[in-house]
């Protein structure tokens, strides 16, 4: 049986009529840059997760990039970081000027690990970026506390992680700002590159507000050196659509990691973990087995398009060998980054196509 990663046409075929209606909409008022459906989409995704403001950029690494602007990260700072995440978190600070630092993670939540990261705070330090990876939500209580104590600004890397809940609160709005993607694969994907900033900081806000649109104010007033980084308003419409139906998908993904856990449970295979702060929403469905490879192979054999996120830890990664890491120095990431696997997770998984993934896996195991 084939079993797609996702399923982006499943989504697509049901929110095509409200999203071609409000696309058509768009086209007919011609206003296709910051128009009013982003407008209408920042303050309902605002809503959403609880904070004063949001604003749309053209991506969630730019998300990242303007909040640590806005924050006022800069040449010669130095921002903590997961090492085990997508690069793009580790290149919103070096375009900064700044450095990221490293900081090795959790084995259980592959999330930064908290107690790890009071060694790495020096004098440089102005902030912390925690990434809530896969869906499941950092631990932000003592990471806050650890901010709090230092003077540093938290920033939330949500981009996988829309819906999710850290103590009854949505991710994104416990830092000085979240930033998420509208990537087309996330839990609430557009139909391109997108993102957004959440804040409740009527000054970051203000900043964010000049910094996503060449600093200006009001037509041809730059009060700053700003960038072309807006949120298209076709794909605020999109998204406007996708949101109302958000909760339902992350619900129906919950619903089938719980019957993956159900089903690979005494194999041998490490399923997520979720902890009882936590609400995970399973932007992807990670698995852990020193066998990965083998599995992995089976999967494709058997038209299973399961994955890996992600094979090599930042610190590995040629584009940091500057940082002067060594294969060794974040031993619990490199560990991670040979046995996890990704298995296909989305609304739409059926019980049948679940089953037999599981036991594909088993056989293989």
């Amino acid at each position: 049986m084939k079993v797609n990663f996702i399923d982006i046409k499943a989504q697509e075929k049901e929110i095509g009529r409200d999203s071609e209606r409000l696309i058509k909409n768009v086209l007919g008022r011609a206003d296709f840059v910051l128009g009013q459906d982003v407008k209408l989409f920042e303050k309902e995704f605002s809503d959403y997760c609880g904070t004063r403001f949001a604003l749309g950029v053209n991506s969630g690494t730019d998300a990242l990039f303007l909040s640590l602007l806005a924050s006022g990260i800069g040449r010669g700072d130095e921002v903590i970081t997961p090492v085990f995440t997508f690069i793009a978190t580790a290149f919103a600070v070096s375009y900064t000027g700044a450095k990221p630092v490293f900081v090795d993670i959790d084995e259980c939540t592959y999330n930064i690990d908290p107690e790890r990261i009071e060694k790495a705070i020096t004098k440089r330090t102005k902030a912390i970026m925690p990434v809530h990876l896969y869906g499941g939500p950092a631990d932000l209580g003592p990471i806050l506390k650890i901010a709090n104590r230092y003077g540093l600004k938290v920033i939330e890397d949500a981009a996988q992680a829309h819906g999710a809940l850290y103590k009854g609160k949505k991710v994104g709005s416990f830092g000085a700002t979240g930033c998420f993607s509208f990537y087309p694969t996330k839990n609430l994907g557009g139909l391109g590159d997108g993102g957004i900033v959440t804040t409740s900081n009527k000054k970051i806000y203000d900043k964010l507000f000049l910094l996503r649109d060449c600093g200006r104010k009001k037509r041809y007033e730059h009060l700053i050196k700003g960038y072309n980084s807006r949120l298209d308003t076709l794909q605020a419409a999109v998204l406007r659509v996708k949101l109302k139906k958000l909760d339902k998908w992350n619900a129906a993904r919950r619903k089938n990691a719980r019957l993956y856990d159900s089903l690979l449970k005494d194999t041998g295979i490490n399923t997520p973990f979720e902890s009882k702060d936590c609400r995970h929403v399973y932007h992807q469905y990670v698995i852990r087995s020193k066998n990965r490879d083998r599995l992995l192979d089976e999967c494709r054999k058997k038209g299973i398009a399961a994955a890996i996120y992600y094979p090599l830890p930042l610190h590995l990664q040629p584009a940091y060998k500057e940082l002067g890491y060594k294969k060794g120095s974040f031993r619990c990431a490199e560990k991670i980054a040979k046995e996890v696997l990704s298995l296909p997770m989305h609304p739409y998984l059926t019980r049948q196509q679940i089953e037999c993934v599981a036991d594909t896996l088993k056989k293989a195991v």
